[in-house]
């Protein structure tokens, strides 16, 4: 790589990418030009996302982050941006999932589904911010929320609170840092086709995912190629009109 050809690529830090949505986020902005770090609670599972990384031409910085910790909030973005030098993107996908009934929900799995979802997203979100304007440079954020967070669904009262939390965070902070060039926004998708071990369950039971199926309109789930390339996207310039916004990617699931 010439030095011309890096000072023009551009970084991103995906969290929650050692498997489904974060890990094909990563390779697709790998695919469009940027450096990538990628995050996860286990690092020793980033090493096939940073082999992709790095077979797709990018730079690659696997961090360990559980964005549940203040410390290692900053402890990552530290690493990342010590590692690039800056960080023009930010894609906030690290989460956990609850299927429980909210009269049976426990303090504990609240704050750990906030914890995780909501609060590590805000913080994260929060130092990027400082970062960018603290350097005076325009940047990007992104954030993965959840169809559950615009529509009422039985035992996803927790998760849904946490995805909808993030779309009306985009939205206060895409107001609060226009001034400085920051577009902040988030992608809602439906269920999405991933071997991840939140999906295992669902992906078992025949009549769920027949259930499932009939809400959607197109009559299919959502890709985790089709959530990366939506990412590119709203990373690219050719979205730099766009902030405060939520992309639903459901299939028609929430015109119904």
């Amino acid at each position: 790589m010439t030095a011309e050809n890096a000072r023009r690529r551009r970084t991103a830090f995906v969290t929650g990418a050692s498997q489904g949505i974060g890990a094909a986020v990563a390779v697709a902005l790998a695919r469009d030009g940027f450096d990538v770090a990628v995050s996860s609670t286990r690092p020793e599972k980033l090493a096939g996302v940073t082999a992709a990384l790095k077979a797709a031409g990018a730079a690659a910085v696997p961090v360990a982050l559980d964005v549940r910790s203040h410390s290692g909030i900053e402890q990552a973005m530290s690493e990342v941006i010590g590692a690039f030098g800056r960080l023009d993107v930010l894609v906030n996908n690290a989460g956990v999932p609850l299927r429980k009934l909210a009269l049976e929900v426990t303090p504990a799995e609240w704050d750990a589904v906030m914890g995780a979802n909501l609060t590590g997203t805000f913080f994260l979100t929060q130092h990027m911010g400082r970062h960018l304007i603290g350097s005076k440079r325009p940047g990007c954020i992104i954030s993965i929320a959840s169809t559950h967070g615009l529509v009422g669904r039985a035992e996803r009262s927790t998760y849904g609170i946490a995805k909808a939390g993030i779309i009306h965070m985009t939205r206060m902070l895409a107001i609060e840092w226009a001034g400085h060039g920051i577009r902040v926004n988030a992608i809602a998708p439906g269920r999405v086709e991933s071997m991840s071990p939140a999906r295992a369950a669902t992906t078992a039971d025949p009549k769920y995912l027949e259930s499932a199926l009939k809400r959607v309109p197109l009559r299919r789930f959502c890709s985790v190629e089709e959530v990366a390339q939506a990412v590119c996207y709203l990373a690219s310039p050719q979205a730099e009109y766009i902030t405060g916004q939520t992309l639903v990617l459901d299939g028609g699931l929430t015109a119904c």
